[in-house]
Formats: C-alpha cells, structure tokens, sequence
C-alpha cells in the first residue's frame, strides 16, 4: 500500500486535477529538497500551476538554486510528456523494466541480480495481467537484491518501491527460490485468519522447499503480480500490529504436516520469520517485509518425501479447516502439488535430489576468505579521480565520526591531502580525537555550522574571506563541542535532526554550488565508529548536490559499520553503487600507506629556513601556517615532492605551460635544478636585480632598515618571473616571502617581523626578510614600509641594521621611465630581448623545439620575436583564416580576447565556458572529459588553462594581452568591439551562471568602468574606460557606446556606478535630458554615495556651460541659464547635506565652479552690461535692490543670487579647510568615479588660488569706480585699505590671495620667499592697524594671525611683523568650547602660538586655553573623519629650537634640507631618514614625553598639567609606559610625534 492517500492521488490523477498535496507529495519523490515543499505548499501551487511554472518565478519567489530548479523542470516536462502514453495489456513488462532501470542493491555486499520478468500463479486475487498505471512509464525504476539467506542482519533494510528480483524456481540446491505474498489486502484480517493465511503460504512453499532438497525464502509485502499502479516484484511492505502473528503461524507444523516425524523435521528446516523494515521518505508510517527461510539440510531430509496439509479459512462455519495433506514441488516460480501420476517417478529421483543436496552442502562448507581483488588500486582511482597521483589539483572534504585512539596513529595520509574542510560528529575531536591529532603538526580553524549560515548574506568571495577558507582546512564540528564555553553543545541523533539538520544542508550546499567548482574536489566519509544518522543525512546532502556518487568515496574498516551504513545510505545511492565507491575492511594502516605511495607531497611537518649564523632552522607547519599573509619560500622548497611518481608526460606539461604563457611556479625552477627539465633563462634584468640586493646587503651599515628594490615590466615581458627568480636564488641567503593579495597591511608587517626573528637568539643581527609585493599601488607600499619602520623603531632595533627589503614588481607601460626617477633601486623589463639575451632565447628555443610544438609554446616564440608587431599580425591572421566564426568556441576566443586586452588579471572560468558551450557538468567519472578536449585546434593554441590561487577557480585566458589585442584588432572587420561587448553582457548563459558569477560581473564592471590612468602606469589617461573611449569611435557613432552601457546597466544588476558613468558620458556628448535621467536614476539606487550625489551637479554644471556658450542673449535664454545654473548649485547643496564627508568636500567644488561661472554670465546679461552694470550688479547681490528690468523676470531666482556670494565664501572656506587636514591624494578606486575636473582633483590647492581670485575679482568692484579703475595692481589696493568696509577690505585680501589658511600657505611653497614676503606684507597692510580696537571676525583674525606666520617665514626681518607675545594675546579672542567655538584653524593657531618654550612653564589660564584648544582639535577631527576614508593627515609646522615665531618651522623648511629627486625625498620621509639627517636634527627641538596605557603624554605647560600627543604612526608607540622622546608636529587633529625614541 501507500504511504498516503496524497501520493495514491498523484500517482492516479492528471496534473491538472492535482492539489497542494498532490504537488508536495510528487516533489518529495522527484528529490526536491523539503524546505522549498514547504514554500510551494503556502504559495499554494496546485498542479496547473506547476504546469505553468518557469525558471524566474522558481528564483525569485521560492529562491530556489539552479541546481534544484533543473531537476523540477526537466521531471516536470518529462511528467507532461509521459501523459498520453500508456502500455498496452499483454506488455512483456520483463524487458520494459529491464529497459528502463538499473540494478540497486539493498543488502552490502552483494551485487544485482536482475532476472527476466514473470508474472505470479496461485496468488491472492485476480492473477490476469492488467493494465500499467499511466504514471509507471515517467518514473525511473529501481531494482534491489535480497537480504543475505539465512542472516539476521539488523542494518538490513528495503526502500519501497524498488523492485526485487523475479520469483526463481530451483537453480540450486544452496541458492534459494523465491516467493512473493503482498498481504496488500490479508493483512487487515484479525489475528486467527492472519496466522492462517501466513501458515498457509509458509508451510505450502517449505514443504515443496523441503521435496526440492533447495533453500528457498517467501517474502510477505511484496508485490506477487501486476496490479494497477504496481510492478511484479516492488516492495510495498505491510504494517504490522503485532509480530506474534507472524511467529506463532508456525504453530500450524504440529497441525499440518503428516507425523510427528515430518513435523520435528520440518520445524528444524523452516526458520522463524524476519522482519525487514522498508524505508520511505514519504511517510512516517512503518511498514515491513516478513520473510521466512527454509533450509533443508540433508541430514534431516533425507530419504523423505513431505506431505502437508495447509490450513483455510471457511467463512460459512467461520472456521479453519485443514486441506488434504500432500507433497508440493517447485515448477518454475510456482508451487503446485505432485501430481499422483508422477509420485512414483518424483520418488525414485530423490536419492538423485539427496546426493546433490550433500554434495552442495559440502562444497558450501569449505570456508572461503573471499578477498577483495585490487582494493589498493580502486581506492588509487577513487581518491584521484583516475590520475595517477594526487596533488593539489583537488580539494578534499572529510566527513568523519569518532576516531579511536588505535586509529590516530595511521592518520599521516590526511596530512598531505590538499583538505578543504572536515565535517567531524566528534564532539571530543579537539581534545582527544582527530583535530587534535591533526592540529599536532597542520593549523586548522574550528568551525561550527552556525559559521556556515551566511545571514549576512555576503557574496562568496567575501564569505570565503570571513572564513578564511582556502587559507587553512575549515574544521566543522556538526553535533557541537565539548570543553568550549560557547558554541552548540553534543546532541542526540533526534535532536539533531530537528534543530541542526538544517543547517548542515545550508553549510554543504554552499560549499558545493557557491564555493568549490564542480569536479573540483572530492568527498571522503571515514566511518571510524558506531553509525549514527546525522552522519548518513550529511551523504544525503552531498549526494544530492553533487548530483550523484561522482567524487564522492567511502573507507569503512569495519564491515558491520559499513553494512549498517549502507543500509541506510541506500535511500540515496543504491547498494551496487556504494560499493563501487566504498573501501571496506581494509585496515586503517594499509589505507594509510597506499594513499602516501600516491601522493605528489611527503608529509613535510617542518621546513628549513636559513639563520644569521649561516646555519639552518625549522619552521613547523603549524607556525607557517599562523604567517598565512605571507607565501614564504624555504631553503628545502619543494624538496618534499615525490618525483618518482610524476610521469615525464606531466613534468613536460608544467614546463610547457609556463613557456606557453602560465605563471611561473616554485616547481619549474625545483625541476630545473634537479635537471629534470630544462634550464630557465636568467634575463638581464635579473642580474641587474641581483647586483641592487648584494650592494645593499653588503653594506657595513644599512642606510636605513628597510629598503626597497622596484622591478618595472610591461604587461607580459615577464616581470613577474624575474621577482621570483629573484627569491628562488636569494632563499638560502635571506628569508624570503610572497605578500599575498588582499591582505591587511597590520597582519603582513606583523608576520614579516615574526618570519625575520623567528628562532634567531639575537633580535638585532637576524637576516633580512625579502618581500615580494606584486601590482600594489603606492599608498599600500608606503603604509607597510611606515608600519615595518615604526616596528624596527618600537622595539628599539639598531637602525644601521637591515631588517626587509620589499621587492616591489609592477606593470608599467613605459617602465624605462620609472627606471629614470629611481635608477640606482628600479629595474626596467620590456618586452624587447637585449642584444645577451637574444642568443640565450633562440638557442632555448631550438631546444624547447625538440620536445614541443611552436604553436603550444607561443609566448615563448613571441618572446623571441621581440614581441615583433607584424610577427603577430601574421599569426593571428593565419589563425583566423582556419576558424568557424560562427562557432561557440570562436564565440568564446572572442569574449576571453575582449576581458584579457581591457581588465588586467581577467579571465572566463572553465564552468562559465562549459555552460557556453552546452557541455555538462555533471558526467559519470569514467566519461569525463576535460573542457580542453572540447576546444578547437585555434583555441587550444591561443588559451592557457589557470588555476587562480586566491580564488582556486579553474579558468582560461588569452596566453598574451598582446596576442588578444590583435585578435580584437583583426575581428573588428567582422565583428566591431561594441558587438562583442553587447554579445557578452546579453548572454544570460554566462551573466546568470552561478559559479563564479562575482568574479565575471568584476571584470565586466571593470570593463565599463575603470579608466587608464597614467599613475598606475597606462600609456594615458582616460575619462572613460578604454572600451568606452574606443567605441565611441568606432565609428564616430556614440550611441554604441551609450546602448552597450546601458545593456551593462541591466546586466550587472542595474549597478548605480554604470549609471553615473552613463550620466558622464551623455553630458560630454551634449545629451543633458538624458544624462538628467541616469544621473538621477543612480541617485534613486544610491542616495548618499559622494560619487552619484556630484555627478547629479555635474550634468546641470556641465549644461550650464554649454548654454551659455552657445547662448543667444534673449529674457527667455537668459532665465533657462540662471536656472539651470540654480538646479546644478542646489544639487551640490544638496550633497553637502549628506552625512558622507566626501561628498560634502566634493560638492562644494562644483558649487564654487557654478557660482562663479554664473557671476560671469551675469555680469554680461544687458541689464549689468552697461558703463554702471557692475555696480548695479553689486548691488542687487549684496542689498535688497532688485532692478526693475528684472524684478518679475527673475522673480524665482532673487533669493538665491542674493545668497551666491555668502555661499561662494562658505564654499572656499570650507574646501580650505580640508585641504588643511589632509594631504592632496587620491586612492584607486575614487579615481574611477570622480566626476570633478583634473585640476579639482590633482592640483586642487592651485585650483583654489585661482578660484578665489576669480570670485573676489567679481566683488572688488565698487560703485562709484569705473572699470579701469577695479583693475589696479596691488599697491594702489594696500594704499586705499584705510575706509574700506569690512566685506571690501575681505573681499581684497581674497584677491590677493589671503582669503582662507590654505591660500596663504600656499606663499610658503613660492620659489622666490622674497616675492611672498612681498605679496604678504601687502596682505597684512589690508587689515586695521590697530586690532586690539577693531573686531574682527574669527576667520578673518585668525587668516591675519596666519599671514604674520608665513611672513616670518618668508621674510623673517620684515617690520610688518608682530611679535609672538602680541599675536597670543590677539588668538585670545578665539573662543575653544561651545556653540560658538571657534573654526580649526583658530584652534590650530592657539595650539601652535601657545606651546611653552623650552623650560618654560605658562600661566595657567594659557595652559588650559592650549589644552582645550588642543582637545577641541581632536574633538572635531574625529566627527570629520566618521564616513570618511582613511586618509594621510598633513603636518604644517614642526617645533623648532629657535625662541618666538621661529620656533615655528614649517615643513617646507624641512624639505629644503632633504637632498635626492621626489621619489628619493619620499623615500626618507616614509623610511623616517628625514629625522636623522643632521641639519634637521640641528634646527628641531625633540621633546621629552612618556606613554602610559598606550597613550603618548608630554608636560603641558604647568608642573601637573599633561596633554595627549599623537603618535604620527600608531605602530611607532613603544609598548609598556616608558620616558621617551620626539619631534613635535602641528596639525590640524592636534599636536603629533614623530621619530618617537626610548631614552635611555
């Protein structure tokens, strides 16, 4: 029967007639996972709908992944198509069946045994053939063997549904025949008929078991004809409500077989009943097969013909009468009696029968040890996947439960496996299992499956990131930990199901959909102990995701663990398949032997490292492990590589794949070494490399701790390899490390230090460490070699010492000059072959000639070509003349060649081509075949095969960007780039695919975003991506360009940034209206981002300006101008209201640009244009005059001219300031979305200067001069400073560059200090001569109090100075606490003007006023930095020796004294060389302090009285309170140290 009458229903009805139930019940059989029945059940999906069902809604609405929307739609269409077709009566259903199904065992150990089809005689009910059930043609029959004859196996179990063997006749006297009884009906009865029906069908079936001298079984529950919805053979169970039943039919022997003789013998023969339980998902209701064996031994048959007499009941008396006792036999599969005309015959055959039965017997009884035949060699190919070694080409998951203490010590074989993570059911794993054993020599990090929800959602990159994944095995414990104060505690199997099953189905299923590419890795299940469930559930899931058996290996050295858990994996996987992918009863120790003969590394728990000494040192693995941002390089690298199993097919492939254009790995040059491959060329840039090192760690003094050495190369010329030649060479001289990617400068400099002292007894005389650092940009590289030297100075090491030295190997187009700037530390790689190097590559050529073809060795023939342009040409036009252009594979050659030549480190991955190309991904192991064996001649030439080591996503791309360059240049005649481009971003195969669809959608985004930028060493600059820009001339025809972002929009998920940069490029083209609505479009996506707030201003900024240079003056033009010019300066505002700081700096640039732009046009509208306009223009924007030829006009601009001009001097003010507190860079990823003009962004103090003097210029008019009159030099303006009013005598000292702190500094960077003493003088004559009379704003007192400060600077003896005493008391005014504080650089004054000189002590109201001016500095430096990013902070003046205003020096001052170029001059400002140099040390004034809790102090200015100093560089601090010493630095977020120094 049924396990519900929903699936009864589903099985009989139509879709279209079907229920909830019905669905539910139907995704249950089809696999659908439960939580998504659960979701379609309260959605309410009845059969029609699912008739109707499509591939978004399924996403969308249930969120559903791809795997499991496949499954639903492909059942459900194989469902709709199966609908009309039915079997006709009569249908040998033997060879249908055997057509459809494949043999499943359900009993370990045995293998299927299908036999031909037969239908029952002489069972219950109707024994005609009927009709098959529509239903049985569309689902997939699963056949099962016999539980093994004779044994009480109590893990044995039948899955329902699955189809046994055929009923058997006698094949032998040792195998039994079978009989099946369903009871479908029977086994409702009440007791007594039950047992009499049971005695019934038992006592006829053994006695003619006993006649035949054969074994035999009759098998209750299952289907013993063709009936309805059910095959012959199919195992439905039946529910029993008490086994008694079952055993006390027995009791019918005494009664019916004839003496008491045959009733001893016959109990003797006829065992007592098992009950096998029959396994279905579908229903909780329990339900068996009974079976009842029959051995009839020769010693007790003997000579004896059995007579039986079976019980019936009869209905009328409602009684059991017994039948005529006589003999049965077996014909075939039925059971009829002997008939009395053959009794003598059959008699007389029984000394025949009997002899037979002995002889089988004692055949049987010779014991056997049947031995498992290659059991080394399958589990060889089950771990490797058919190579013939393993390697780190596969990741490997470990299911385990409780390991013993006599297995830990055959564990070795894990060690060496490149694991990935460990599903471990030992909540003592830690402690005194596995993990602690493991952790003996390899770091882990401890997990639980809490860890794997993902409930913040992140994307798999970052998850794997949070994690750590990929970096050290992820060590899961599923059923909780002991001895650990938080966490999931130990749970039983039942709680665990309810409340942690779940989320082992999300921990797996992310791990093989998001995380590990598809026949990446292999799951391997070690049953160490006892079988619980939750470990059977974990194989369910993982069978399920990875869409079968694939991969998936099981090692059991105890064959009861192994039958226990393969009678309840079966419900998954059937019996013939579990064994094809299980090891069982293989010792442990003889597992762990053969899996280390195979395995490409030995267990290596230690590496070497060299010593100061010249002596060796070990560095355990699990030490190593804990430097994870560093890839470190040791004497004896690779040495733990088994080459006697590596092939010479395989060590040719890893040398022809870097000559091919892959990366060079640690192996190629190990190989070369050993002479096992050829000898890799050192290039001239390597010895140039080599001689930099040696002269600088030959030196008897470092000139300073930590060095650098830059290896410039173009894209391609081998840069890359030079570097690790470099380290390969230098590993037994220095230590040497790779940085890896994406790492925390913090984490890497404190792994470096580690690595440098590591086992070394003298901390100052340790070699130095050599760091690889590969395309970081400058700020990266600045901030780890500031973080290195704040290290060396915090743990006070001799700073003539040499501690790192960073190897910094980037690309540059033009790295010749990048070899100019920095030539005594900077080596050139380009792709032309230097006159010695050309005969070393063509006779290495000749040689690699012997073992490869040219064409799979291309890079290196372009190599030695000089990468010779028309060399290209012709190859790539010779290749294009044999390929299909209409073929996917040259479909893909043309995305692959359009991501490589525009986005650096691009590539497709391999599942992303395979679903390009229509290939599965999910084959059986034996038919796999890789994705390049798919590919076409041309592209196997033109693709290298990689696997990223920071994502390990197998992928492929063009070997040389030069060689996709040319593709992309030759296509073009057939296929423009725009096409291309709109070919790739339209396919949904690739944009939707799942693996790996972060990486793709990077590399498009960057397509369509990132520009060329010369700083990070392209040939030019771009205000679009280079894809864009090329485009756009394509053809001339722009609107290309505009419908290619426009479909990238789309395609990455209508990504804000793609808008902005739409909006950008429509507003260049003159397209407003339309760069309106993207530019708002982004704005709706991201309302706060400081990107998509300015370019919204830009588009009205950049509109203005062209209707006003295109205008025709009329009242009506006039009114669209002034209104654009509003919309674009409220739109700035706009963004100065948001809470992103950035956003707010940027803005007001644009608003500044507007305003003043507008003032412009103004002053040229016919009502101002006249003799007395600018007067009159004054007037309007300053008073409540409104012209009257205006007045109605303009009626809705008047209130917001009136304000331009305050806004204007609000605007500079404020960008000022921030160019006060920091320093003028710009990082990466901000320069790929700023919208602002070059100048805005590059040179913005000069752009400030000169936007000042443009916005006073517009209001130095005034009304009774004329115009040759407002053009009168500086002098006359000084001279006629007595009577100004306040805003003119302003407005003036803005013209002459005195409006704000940042312009008056800006004198000091002046060539000629004479000529800024000058211009400054004349500044300070514009202001009052007596102050203390006169009020004066804050900001305007405090540009005054500036200007005297840069004057001493500039012309110390000037008598327009005012002495330090006169200027404090002036600062006095500023106000240092509440709601009318004073702006920054009023508290910077009082911080500066304020601070005691040497060994004086202030009064202590001045104390306190520079104690709160300072706190109040920190105060406002910390709300201005929150959602801002980090940036470097600038330092004005720096303490001086000198008394008065000279003890003020600024950093110009300092910089003067520092000799070299620029790049040098960086060098010694970040390498802290600046401090030591004598004539700095001379003129500064080091100041005595002391730390305390982590905090910098130094006296302040009273005997008790301390003020907080921040160290420039936090890692500088010492650790520990001790007295220390530094130079004092003043800042806009207070007073700062640098060169801090222990005394002593």
């Amino acid at each position: 029967m049924e396990g519900s009458s929903s699936e009864i229903g589903w099985r009989n009805l139509s879709c279209e007639k079907w229920t909830e139930s019905h669905v539910n019940s139907w995704l249950k059989c089809i696999g659908i996972k439960e939580n998504y029945i659960i979701k379609m059940q309260e959605e309410e999906v009845t059969g029609p709908v699912l008739t109707t069902l499509q591939r978004e809604f399924l996403s969308t609405t249930f969120g559903m992944k791809s795997g499991q929307i496949e499954l639903l739609l492909n059942k459900r269409d194989e469902l709709l198509k199966s609908k009309p077709n039915k079997f006709k009566k009569g249908t040998d259903l033997g060879e249908k069946e055997r057509d459809i199904g494949k043999g499943k065992l359900v009993n370990p150990g045995q293998e299927p045994n299908p036999h031909s089809q037969k239908h029952c005689e002489g069972a219950e009910g109707d024994s005609s053939p009927t009709e098959l059930d529509d239903n049985l043609t569309s689902t997939e029959v699963s056949f099962c063997d016999f539980r093994n004859f004779e044994k009480k196996d109590k893990n044995c179990r039948y899955i329902k549904h699955s189809v046994l063997p055929p009923e058997t006749g006698i094949e032998s006297m040792i195998d039994p025949c079978h009989e099946y009884k369903s009871l479908e009906v029977a086994h409702k009865l009440d007791s007594k008929r039950l047992q009499s029906k049971v005695a019934s069908e038992v006592l006829r079936f053994a006695c003619a078991c006993m006649n035949m001298r054969s074994n035999g079984t009759i098998h209750f529950g299952i289907m013993d004809k063709i009936r309805g919805k059910h095959r012959h053979g199919e195992i439905i169970g039946v529910p029993v409500g008490s086994r008694e039943d079952f055993v006390d039919a027995l009791d019918y022997i005494e009664r019916c077989f004839r003496g008491s003789d045959q009733q001893c013998d016959a109990r003797n023969c006829i065992r007592n009943p098992q009950f096998i339980e029959v396994l279905d998902k579908e229903t909780s209701e329990k339900t068996w097969v009974i079976e009842y064996d029959v051995v009839p031994k020769a010693s007790i048959v003997k000579d004896k013909l059995f007579y039986v007499g079976v019980p019936k009941f009869n209905k009328k008396d409602n009684k059991i009468k017994l039948e005529e006792k006589v003999p049965y036999q077996r014909v075939g599969a039925n059971t009829p009696r002997i008939p009395d005309d053959d009794l003598v015959l059959f008699i007389q055959r029984l000394r025949e029968k009997d002899q037979e039965r002995e002889e089988a017997e004692s055949s049987s009884n010779q014991t056997t040890v049947e031995r498992e035949e290659g059991q080394e060699r399958k589990l060889s190919i089950l771990l490797t996947c058919g190579n013939t070694h393993m390697d780190d080409s596969m990741f490997y998951i470990i299911v385990t439960n409780k390991c013993h203490t006599e297995h830990l010590s055959h564990i070795s074989f894990l060690l060496n496996m490149n694991i990935f993570c460990v599903f471990d059911f030992d909540p003592d794993s830690k402690e005194s299992g596995l993990c602690g054993k493991y952790k003996e020599q390899k770091a882990v990090n401890l997990h639980f499956l809490d860890n794997y929800a993902n409930n913040d959602r992140l994307k798999p990159s970052d998850f794997v990131d949070s994690l750590q994944l990929f970096e050290r095995p992820s060590w899961i414990f599923c059923n909780g930990r002991n001895n650990f104060p938080k966490g999931e505690k130990p749970c039983d199997e039942k709680t665990w199901i309810k409340t942690r099953k779940k989320k082992l189905i999300t921990a797996v299923s992310l791990i093989c959909n998001d995380i590990l590419p598809r026949q990446s890795f292999v799951v391997l299940f070690l049953l160490m102990s006892h079988i619980e469930q939750p470990l059977v559930e974990t194989f369910h899931q993982f069978f399920a995701d990875m869409n079968g058996k694939d991969n998936l290996t099981v090692i059991s050295e105890s064959k009861k663990n192994y039958e226990k858990w393969a009678s309840l994996a079966q419900v998954s996987c059937d019996m013939s398949s579990l064994k094809e992918i299980s090891i069982v009863e293989m010792p442990l120790s003889h597992v762990d032997a053969t899996v280390q003969s195979i395995q490409l590394s030995k267990n290596q728990p230690t590496r070497t490292l060299p010593v100061f000494n010249g002596a060796l040192c070990f560095l355990k693995s699990v030490e190593e492990a804990m430097l994870d941002s560093l890839e470190i390089i040791s004497v004896d690298q690779c040495e733990h590589t088994n080459v006697d199993i590596m092939s010479e097919e395989e060590i040719q492939q890893i040398e022809r794949n870097f000559y091919h254009g892959g990366k060079i790995k640690w192996i190629n040059f190990w190989l070369s070494d050993k002479q096992k491959c050829g000898n890799i060329i050192k290039r001239d840039a390597y010895n140039e490399t080599s001689t930099i090192l040696e002269k600088i760690k030959q030196r008897p003094k470092a000139i300073r701790p930590i060095e650098s050495v830059n290896i410039y190369h173009q894209p391609g010329s081998g840069g890359s390899t030079v570097a690790r030649q470099i380290l390969w060479s230098w590993r037994k001289k220095v230590r040497c490390a790779v940085v890896k990617q994406s790492k925390e400068i913090t984490t890497v400099c404190e792994h470096a230090v580690r690595l440098r002292e590591h086992d070394e007894r003298d901390k100052d005389n340790c070699l130095p460490v050599l760091l690889l650092l590969e395309d970081r940009n400058a700020d990266y590289i600045n901030d780890l070699r500031r973080e290195l030297g704040n290290v060396v100075a915090t743990q006070k090491r001799n700073p003539s010492v040499l501690c790192f030295i960073l190897l910094i190997c980037n690309r540059s187009n033009k790295p010749e000059k990048m070899c100019r700037e920095s030539s005594s530390q900077t080596v050139a790689v380009r792709h032309q072959l230097t006159n010695a190097e050309k005969p070393l590559f063509s006779k290495k050529l000749e040689e690699l000639k012997l073992t490869f073809e040219a064409n799979f060795i291309l890079t290196f023939v372009l190599w030695n070509e000089g990468f010779n342009k028309s060399y290209i040409e012709d190859f790539v036009k010779n290749l294009l003349l044999k390929i299909d252009h209409s073929s996917l594979t040259t479909r893909l050659i043309r995305f692959v060649a359009l991501l490589n030549y525009y986005v650096e480190d691009s590539y497709l991955s391999v599942s992303h081509c395979e679903a390009s190309l229509g290939i599965a991904t999910h084959v059986e192991r034996a038919q796999y075949h890789a994705f390049v064996d798919q590919l076409s001649d041309e592209a196997r030439i033109i693709f290298i095969h990689l696997n990223d080591s920071s994502t390990h996503i197998s992928s492929i791309r063009i070997i040389h960007r030069k060689l996709a360059e040319e593709l992309l240049t030759q296509l073009s005649a057939i296929f423009p780039q725009s096409d291309i481009a709109m070919d790739l971003i339209t396919d949904k195969v690739l944009i939707n695919h799942r693996f790996a669809r972060d990486e793709l959608l990077k590399f498009i985004r960057d397509l369509f975003i990132k520009r060329s930028k010369k700083s990070r060493g392209d040939s030019v600059d771009t205000a679009f991506s280079p894809l864009i820009e090329h485009i756009g001339t394509e053809k001339g025809d722009v609107q290309k360009a505009v419908d290619l972002m426009n479909a990238a929009y789309l395609a990455l998920g209508k990504d804000p940034y793609v808008a902005q940069q739409l909006a950008r490029l429509l507003y260049t083209k003159f397209r407003f209206e339309e760069a309106l609505e993207w530019a708002e479009e982004a704005k709706s996506l991201l309302p706060l981002d400081p990107f998509v707030l300015d370019t919204l201003g830009q588009v009205y900024k950049r509109w203005f300006y062209h209707l006003f240079d295109t205008r025709t003056p009329s009242p009506e033009s006039d009114i669209k101008i002034i209104s654009t010019a509003l919309k674009g300066i409220s739109a700035f505002r706009a963004s100065e209201k948001s809470l992103t700081k950035e956003a707010v700096n940027r803005s007001y640039y644009g608003e500044v640009d507007v305003g003043c732009r507008l003032l412009k046009f103004l002053s040229e509208v016919n009502v101002f244009s006249n003799n007395t306009g600018k007067s009159e223009l004054m007037q309007y924007l300053l008073t409540d005059y409104i012209p009257q030829d205006v007045k109605k006009p303009w009626q809705g601009f008047h209130h917001q001219l009136k304000g331009l001009q305050k806004s204007l001097c609000n605007a500079l003010e404020c960008i000022s300031e921030d160019l006060s507190y920091f320093q003028t860079d710009i990082s990466e990823e901000d320069e790929e979305l700023d919208a602002r003009d070059p100048e805005q962004v590059y040179s913005p103090k000069k752009w400030l200067r000169r936007k000042s003097a443009v916005y006073a210029e517009f209001f130095c008019i005034m009304a009774d001069e004329s115009d040759q009159e407002a053009e009168s030099d500086s002098t006359d303006i000084a001279s006629q400073a007595e009577g100004l009013t306040t805003f003119k005598r302003q407005i003036r000292i803005y013209k002459l560059g005195g409006g704000n702190f940042t312009s008056i500094l800006s004198f000091l960077f002046d060539k000629h200090p004479q000529r800024a003493g000058k211009k400054l003088e004349t500044i300070i004559e514009m202001y009052p001569e007596n102050l203390k009379s006169y009020s004066l704003e804050s900001t305007e007192l405090a540009n005054y109090i500036v200007c005297q400060i840069a004057l001493n600077c500039t012309l110390p003896g000037s008598s327009k100075l005012l002495s330090l005493d006169r200027l404090q008391n002036l600062s006095k005014r500023f106000i240092t606490k509440g709601k009318n504080m004073s702006g920054p650089s009023a508290l910077f004054l009082l911080s500066l003007l304020f601070w005691p000189e040497s060994g004086n002590e202030l009064s202590s109201a001045d104390a306190q006023l520079l104690s709160s001016s300072i706190d109040a500095l920190q105060r406002l430096f910390e709300q201005k930095s929150i959602n801002t990013r980090r940036r470097n902070l600038l330092t004005h003046f720096y303490l001086a020796k000198p008394k008065g205003l000279n003890k003020f020096v600024h950093k110009t001052a300092i910089e003067a004294l520092v000799k070299g170029n620029l790049s040098e001059r960086n060098l010694k400002w970040l390498g802290g060389e600046v401090w030591k140099n004598e004539e700095v040390m001379k003129l500064l004034q080091r100041v005595e302090g002391w730390t305390e809790s982590g905090s910098l102090f130094v006296k302040g200015g009273t005997r008790d009285g301390k003020i907080r100093v921040h160290p420039r560089h936090s890692a500088s601090l010492p650790n520990g309170n001790e007295q220390v010493t530094f130079y004092l630095g003043f800042s806009f977020d207070g007073v700062v140290a640098s060169d801090i120094q222990v005394m002593e």
